[in-house]
């Protein structure tokens, strides 16, 4: 295949995620919440490859008509921040007058911190928490936080997007890398579990979640306040 073409195959893979975003709504719909998790999961497997893919074909050059950036931000809106929040109220498991408004909180923070332009900083960390309302909503789901205790841990971390706190990239921030990247691995690991079982996961599943997230959450605030990396 001609370079123009491997490149355009990298936006096509991109643009994937959109239709795993589409069954996970027709999974959320019906609720088959873990169903609707494990397409969220392809879209992160996707969102995870496209990138290194664009960066060794060079799709810039060779498919530079379509604008990757702007591919990528739509699909993990609607897998990052749409589908969680579509999710949260659809289930009943969050008491229906804190749903309503913790779903616009996650879509209009959410909406705001993907066109931030300065979301990433020098070392390839996240400038705010990286809008991943699939893993934030999958945590509540496990752990049963899904009422007062949730709607106040969605506040703090809406308000984290729009703060000068640093969030790792698992795969490319450097610094910390071959601990983050395993820990993100065992994250995925637990949440496959959790979904597994409908979440009903035996404890040490729970605790293994809620460690790799308590992980990945602090490991860039524990390099800012250790003064490691580099900011912008």
């Amino acid at each position: 295949m001609t370079p123009r073409v491997l490149a355009f195959s990298v936006h096509l893979l991109t643009a994937s995620g959109a239709f795993l975003a589409f069954m996970a709504m027709l999974a959320a719909m019906q609720g088959r919440w873990a169903e609707m998790f494990g397409w969220l999961g392809g879209a992160l497997v996707v969102d995870g490859l496209d990138g290194p893919l664009a960066r060794r074909l060079d799709v810039a050059t060779h498919a530079a008509r379509w604008s990757g950036v702007i591919l990528d931000l739509i699909v993990d809106y609607l897998t990052y921040v749409f589908i969680p929040a579509v999710a949260l109220v659809t289930s009943g498991t969050m008491y229906y007058p804190l749903a309503i408004p913790a779903a616009a909180i996650i879509l209009v923070t959410g909406a705001i911190y993907f066109a931030d332009d300065r979301m990433k900083t020098k070392d390839a960390s996240f400038q705010g928490f990286p809008g991943c309302w699939n893993m934030v909503v999958l945590v509540l789901f496990a752990t049963d936080y899904t009422n007062l205790e949730g709607f106040l841990i969605i506040l703090a971390i809406a308000a984290a997007q729009f703060l000068p706190l640093r969030f790792v990239h698992p795969v490319r921030t450097a610094l910390w890398r071959r601990v983050s990247l395993p820990v993100c691995v065992a994250w995925v690991g637990f949440a496959g579990w959790a979904c597994w079982t409908h979440f009903e996961q035996p404890l040490a599943c729970t605790l293994g979640l809620l460690a790799t997230s308590i992980y990945l959450l602090t490991a860039g605030l524990a390099q800012q306040a250790l003064g490691l990396g580099r900011a912008r």
